[in-house]
């Protein structure tokens, strides 16, 4: 719930927080005094993460012969760490690693996550649980608002601003949105205003240039809507949601990257400049 306050502040302060305004990521004063309280503060209301960190990498062989896709190192560093540098570097560090594939060698790099300035704790599947089942495994500690995202996608992502939207519109679910140059390579999503009417699988002639970025914000009452064992999170879940109308697209424009293919690998060794 919010509540209108009036304060006194000097005029050049006002005119540095009215620099920050865009008309699109931030719309007006009173939205960008909030976002700069909340990153000052650093909101407690958001300071979970949950990382699927199980995938094999089947595209990026014979890489991941030796070790599990999120352990593929990318400009001196595996592509996961550069998912928990974007949570440190947003206040959230009580972070929950899904893992599966070669597990072991995710915990000896990470262990408990001191050494990174976070707190890890794995989630560990017996067998592939797709996107959406490490949901129900973690549900006890998901508790809150929090966040989810895929480890082997490079994402520079304003957090706090996209848990500020989240909050103001109300949504279960809130689900980032990159533009790409050929979205019929993705998952497209079809908009309503912000609110997400469904996603089109590799479409000959796209809706929008955007796609799912592979970073949600989710209530916990979405993780009573994953069936028990294998679940894809984007085919079961998230059309129940925007069936609900209450799926809601974060558009953003930081770089984004995906790491799937050697090819893409490839370029993103090149071209990702880091947060």
């Amino acid at each position: 719930m919010k509540e209108r306050a009036t304060f006194t502040i000097e005029s050049s302060i006002l005119d540095k927080i009215d620099t920050t305004i865009d008309g699109y990521k931030i719309k007006n004063r009173s939205h960008a005094v909030e976002l700069l309280l909340m990153r000052a503060l650093r909101d407690k209301s958001l300071n979970k993460a949950l990382i699927l960190a199980g995938g094999k990498g089947e595209r990026l062989k014979p890489i991941t012969n030796e070790m599990p896709k999120p352990m593929v190192p990318l400009q001196g560093k595996p592509i996961l760490q550069h998912a928990i540098d974007l949570m440190k570097r947003h206040g959230i560090a009580e972070i929950y690693l899904s893992i599966g594939y070669k597990g072991d060698k995710i915990k000896e790099y990470f262990g408990d996550g001191s050494r990174f300035g976070v707190k890890i704790i794995y989630i560990e599947e017996n067998e592939p649980l797709g996107t959406a089942g490490p949901l129900r495994l973690a549900k006890k500690y998901l508790t809150e608002t929090f966040v989810m995202c895929n480890a082997d996608e490079l994402k520079n992502i304003d957090l706090m601003d996209m848990f500020l939207f989240h909050k103001e519109k109300n949504a279960k679910a809130t689900i980032a949105l990159t533009t790409v140059p050929d979205p019929s390579l993705y998952g497209v999503a079809k908009l309503q205003g912000n609110w997400i009417m469904e996603f089109l699988e590799k479409p000959q002639n796209p809706p929008s240039n955007l796609i799912n970025a592979g970073l949600y914000i989710l209530e916990p009452e979405v993780i009573d809507m994953v069936p028990e064992g294998f679940a894809m999170i984007e085919k079961q879940i998230f059309p129940k949601i925007a069936a609900e109308k209450n799926l809601l697209g974060y558009s953003f424009t930081g770089q984004w990257m995906d790491t799937g293919t050697m090819e893409r690998y490839a370029r993103a060794q090149e071209e990702w400049k880091g947060l």
